[in-house]
C-alpha cells in the first residue's frame, strides 16, 4: 500500500469531517465524512480547489482568519465553537519539518456537552 493511499484510508476512517486548507484558504482535501456532509447534506459541489470562504459566512471568515494568524505565530489547535449540527469545531496547523505553516485542517467531533 502506498503512503498516500494509506493516509487517505486513515482519514476516511475517522467518522467526523476533516477539511485540509492551504495557507491561501483553498480547500485541498476532504475526507469521506466531509465529502458526504458538504456534497450530500449541504448540496455543495466541487469544493476541492475553491476558497474555504465560499461556504462560510462573514463572521466565520473573520474568526478563521484570526485563528490562522495565531497558527502562523506557531499556535497549536484552536477551538472555534459548536456547529449547528452539535459538533465541536477546531482548526489545526499543518507544518513542514522546518515548522513553516503549510496550511490547516478543520476538525469536527461530536459535542457531548449540552
Amino acid at each position: 500500500m502506498e503512503k498516500l493511499e494509506m493516509l487517505e484510508a486513515i482519514l476516511d476512517s475517522y467518522p467526523y469531517r476533516v477539511v485540509f486548507v492551504d495557507c491561501d484558504h483553498v480547500i485541498r482535501y476532504l475526507n469521506r465524512a466531509a465529502k458526504y456532509h458538504y456534497y450530500q447534506v449541504r448540496g455543495y459541489r466541487d469544493l476541492i480547489g475553491r476558497s474555504l470562504f465560499d461556504c462560510h459566512q462573514e463572521l466565520s471568515r473573520e474568526r478563521i482568519e484570526a485563528a490562522v494568524e495565531k497558527l502562523r505565530r506557531h499556535g497549536n489547535e484552536i477551538y472555534l465553537g459548536v456547529t449547528p449540527d452539535n459538533q465541536r469545531y477546531y482548526i489545526n496547523p499543518v507544518r513542514n519539518e522546518e515548522g513553516e505553516l503549510l496550511g490547516y485542517f478543520e476538525r469536527f467531533e461530536l459535542n457531548l456537552q449540552k
